[in-house]
């Protein structure tokens, strides 16, 4: 698969993130994990989520390099343009969805269901890339390879963490508890197991070990120059 491919792949999956992070922030039943703490802060301050994600990603970006020091890999700077883009495609979502105010909780569920859904599809599409990582998944991989911690496990006490500083961040600025709900808990829960699924059903492995891209239903002579030998993860 091209390189020009890969980061096609990425740039739609960075975009099916943020649609899927701005559903879920208006189903009104609670935030991604992730966006939890830049969204209270949005909350609190008259800037725009999508620049609160960028300026708490880029703290991550900063832990990144105070752990890893002189095996920060340097291509990993370019998380700064690509959380940027993050920012902006946030923004423009939440723009792109102002007019859904579901008002139903059956409707509140089904939007946070699409939200995860299509946040999950973003993951996997940002998988297959395989270009770049985000701050938010870079600052777990550095923390899990620096004290060789288990990289799920890393993830579930970040992801902890964070919903942790953004509950006391909402309590201390308005008395109580803001965009953490069974949402959160559903976001947090699901997007893994969609993921997988995803993955399964839009990649193979291709005989050299690479993840390759295709989508269901087409035939891999149709979607690579050889056809692989490949296993599904």
């Amino acid at each position: 698969m091209s390189l020009l491919k890969r980061w096609l792949l990425f740039f739609c999956g960075l975009f099916f993130v943020a649609l899927g992070i701005s559903c879920i922030v208006k189903s009104m039943l609670g935030t991604a994990p992730i966006s939890s703490t830049p969204y209270i802060l949005s909350l609190r301050y008259p800037v725009s989520l999508g620049s609160f994600t960028f300026i708490v990603n880029m703290m991550f970006l900063l832990v990144q390099i105070l752990i890893l020091r002189r095996q920060f890999p340097y291509i990993q700077l370019l998380q700064i343009p690509m959380t940027a883009i993050f920012g902006c495609f946030i923004d423009l979502t939440m723009y792109m969805l102002s007019i859904v105010t579901p008002a139903l909780y059956i409707s509140k569920f089904i939007t946070l269901l699409i939200g995860t859904t299509i946040l999950a599809l973003g993951v996997t599409l940002e998988i297959i890339g395989n270009v770049v990582v985000l701050p938010g998944e870079g600052i777990v991989n550095a923390i899990s390879c620096h004290w060789n911690f288990d990289f799920g496990n890393t993830k579930t006490c970040v992801d902890t963490g964070i919903v942790l500083i953004a509950a006391c961040l909402s309590w201390m600025y308005f008395g109580e508890i803001y965009g953490i709900r069974e949402g959160t808990l559903i976001s947090a829960f699901f997007t893994g197991s969609f993921s997988r699924f995803f993955i399964r059903h839009l990649s193979y492995i291709d005989k050299n070990g690479n993840r390759i891209f295709h989508l269901p239903f087409t035939s891999f002579e149709d979607t690579a120059e050889e056809k692989p030998s490949y296993q599904y993860h």
